[in-house]
């Protein structure tokens, strides 16, 4: 099985915990508590690593709080690359309210960074042998929204594949260059890129096939929630209407379908199929409450259940 690298710019440390109630002004009394990597290329890098797959994570990491990330990766078991900035990484909080079943995500916006720091990152990503390279998540401030775009171009010289999960400007800069492997955006940041409103999957699917044809990415999945996802290829379009599920969490969802898509392609999977697997992988995480994402036999259950 090939190798693959993850690319994470603005990591966080996921915590979670529980409370009977989430309530204003009292102090609010929380159990089962955990701290786990963050932020979308290190999600992805867990779970690949759970899979089976040879993964190495590449992120920027700085302060007392890098130094914990640091130490958690290695926890992990996961093989990484620490690019040093001069912030800090930032620390996100899931609380389940065990009284309602709600979720309650606090999401920091994280470190600024320099030039210097984000041309570093660059560099370890090219000088990182891994056929496949997996750059996931938002930009933190200072970081130019051309960044993942510009990394499509010396990739594809080395003969790579670059799979890219992020959204905004970014997303729009990375589809303007082209030279994407595999796209993974929600419907939200979708319609976003494209500056419009879809009233059906087929108009999703029609719509990513454009973009296939033209050259943007080979592979573009649009996922949608528990309404599904679509799946845009060379070959045509694939519509799949989820499962029906009660989440426990959000937490790394998106993330889990695109390791579970990249696990299915290098075990050399169709398309198709692998598609099938992201879903599995998106689904096994909502169904994971906290910040633990999915686990292989779950994903595995939830494969063999889907229509």
């Amino acid at each position: 099985m090939e190798r693959i690298a993850t690319l994470t710019m603005n990591p966080a440390i996921d915590s979670s915990c529980e409370a009977e109630t989430v309530s204003p002004t009292h102090k609010i009394r929380t159990h089962n508590e955990r701290y786990d990597p963050g932020g979308g290329g290190l999600n992805v890098a867990r779970v690949l690593h759970r899979f089976g797959a040879p993964v190495e994570a590449i992120y920027l990491s700085g302060g007392p709080t890098g130094a914990l990330l640091d130490g958690l990766l290695d926890n992990a078991g996961l093989a990484r690359t620490a690019v040093p900035m001069h912030d800090q990484v930032r620390m996100s909080l899931a609380v389940y309210e065990r009284s309602t079943g709600h979720e309650f995500r606090f999401v920091p916006e994280g470190p600024a960074v320099s030039q210097a720091e984000a041309q570093a990152a660059v560099r370890a990503v090219l000088d990182n042998p891994c056929p496949w390279l997996v750059a996931s998540g938002s930009l933190p401030r200072g970081v130019a929204p051309d960044f993942f775009a510009s990394l499509s171009a010396p990739l594809a010289q080395q003969g790579r594949r670059l799979v890219l999960d992020t959204s905004g400007a970014a997303l729009k800069a990375a589809f303007e260059a082209g030279g994407i492997y595999l796209a993974k955006p929600s419907i939200g940041e979708f319609e976003i890129l494209l500056e419009r409103k879809f009233a059906s999957p087929q108009e999703i699917g029609a719509a990513a096939l454009e973009l296939v044809r033209a050259g943007k990415a080979q592979l573009i999945a649009v996922t949608m929630g528990e309404r599904g996802a679509v799946l845009a290829h060379q070959a045509g379009v694939v519509t799949h209407p989820g499962v029906q599920a009660v989440a426990r969490s959000a937490t790394g969802a998106g993330d889990s379908f695109v390791a579970g898509m990249v696990h299915g392609l290098l075990r050399g999977e169709p398309p198709e199929q692998a598609f099938r697997r992201g879903i599995a992988a998106g689904t096994a995480a909502v169904l994971t409450p906290g910040t633990g994402l999915c686990e292989p036999a779950e994903v595995e259950r939830v494969l063999s259940e889907l229509p």
